[in-house]
């Protein structure tokens, strides 16, 4: 904060407006908003600026404006607090304008929509603008008829009293319209394409997803173009597919919200379809001397480092080094999947540990391999593996640094 926004502010001696939005979004452990303690602490050295924050009202939100360095210096405004008359209007000339807009290029569409369906849509709104912009998009899609797309939304919603219920009816819909009348094997697809983009430590790209997963990438790309309106897509399959906004992921993964089976997306059971996925991938493509570096040589070097890692690591191996252990950590210890994990773990620890550490190496990510065994010895001790015979055995060496023996039956960790 001080080298990077308050010593360049003071020395320019700038007048300008900061703008921090959906700082919930924000992700740390401390009771109030780490972000908004700096900013208590800096603000008056950067008197010529101003901050505009916007956030969903959470316990560590409110504690951090309460402050006393912030408090008397905070000008708050509660959306709730505008009237819902003056809301309503403007979502009414969202509405208007967007489909008017959209109309225009479509032959027959003249006076659509009309009066009594934007007084439907703006009472299905209930005065939330994701709501407003999500529709929009769903209708917009540009691959079907807007009318029958309308009709289908109006249609097949009822009207929530409260925000939650009528945003959730909204992504009911969509839903709804993405899986059509596919049969079990088409739902699993959805869901664990939907799943790795809920999920997935980074956003990842079509491309990447297709691999991971084991589909082809146009079958992907078929099933997000599905889903457009609540997902952005850029039109490349090597760009990153995002959420269109949190309150998604937030349904998708609520059993109390999403209480379609089809569309419900369980979090440990597919943080656990990933681990076995990446570490499959690991196993079939991990080899000695993946970038085919010089012998006796230092990773700095190695003057064309990052295009050897582009040539030899594809994104989805990347991922699958980095982060095959962060869904370890957010499993549950199902039963039933624990032999098939363990099976997979074995067999990754004993034939391609030491090329995933020279993978990590080149990626400047080694510290990752105490933090993955760390989370794999504690997972063992949640599930209750047994640890004889020929798996591999885990025990804290109680020294600092980490030290692996010479054993391929053993591997300790501190």
């Amino acid at each position: 904060m001080d080298k990077l926004v308050v010593q360049p502010l003071k020395e320019s001696d700038i007048s300008t407006v900061i703008v921090i939005d959906a700082l919930d979004e924000c992700q740390d452990e401390e009771p109030i908003s780490a972000i908004l303690s700096v900013l208590g602490r800096f603000l008056s050295e950067i008197p010529k600026v101003r901050f505009f924050l916007t956030s969903r009202p959470e316990p560590r939100i409110f504690r951090g404006f309460r402050l006393p360095l912030l408090a008397e210096i905070t000008e708050v405004l509660v959306l709730h607090d505008v009237k819902p008359d003056q809301i309503d209007c403007d979502i009414r000339l969202f509405f208007r304008t967007s489909l008017s807009e959209f109309a225009s290029r479509w032959d027959g569409l003249d006076n659509w929509p009309d009066e009594q369906q934007l007084d439907d849509l703006c009472r299905r709104a209930a005065g939330l603008f994701v709501y407003a912009t999500a529709t929009v998009r769903f209708i917009c899609d540009g691959k079907r008829d807007p009318r029958s797309q309308l009709d289908l939304l109006l249609k097949s919603q009822r009207i929530g009293v409260l925000e939650g219920k009528t945003l959730d009816a909204m992504y009911t819909s969509i839903l709804w319209g993405a899986f059509g009348d596919g049969g079990p094997e088409d739902d699993v697809r959805i869901r664990s394409v939907l799943g790795i983009v809920v999920l997935a430590m980074t956003p990842l790209p079509p491309s990447t997803i297709a691999t991971l997963l084991g589909f082809s990438t146009r079958d992907v790309v078929a099933l997000l173009l599905s889903l457009s309106s609540l997902l952005t897509l850029l039109g490349d399959t090597s760009s990153p597919v995002r959420f269109f906004h949190k309150s998604f992921p937030d349904f998708i993964t609520d059993p109390t919200r999403c209480v379609n089976r089809r569309f419900h997306i369980s979090p440990p059971d597919h943080h656990l379809q990933l681990v076995i996925r990446c570490l499959d991938l690991l196993d079939q493509n991990l080899a000695k001397n993946m970038c085919k570096l010089p012998d006796a040589v230092v990773n700095s070097d190695v003057s064309d480092l990052e295009k050897r890692i582009e040539k030899y690591i594809n994104p989805a191996l990347e991922y699958a080094c980095l982060f095959w252990h962060k869904h370890l950590l957010d499993a549950v210890t199902i039963p039933a999947y624990a032999p098939k994990i363990s099976a997979t773990l074995h067999q990754f620890l004993e034939k391609k540990f030491l090329f995933w550490l020279e993978v990590l190496s080149v990626l400047g990510a080694v510290r990752n391999a105490v933090e993955a065994l760390q989370v794999t010895t504690d997972w063992l001790e949640v599930c209750r593996v047994s640890m004889l015979g020929d798996f591999p055995i885990f025990t804290h060496t109680g020294f600092s640094g980490h030290q692996l023996s010479t054993s391929p039956k053993t591997v300790f960790v501190s």
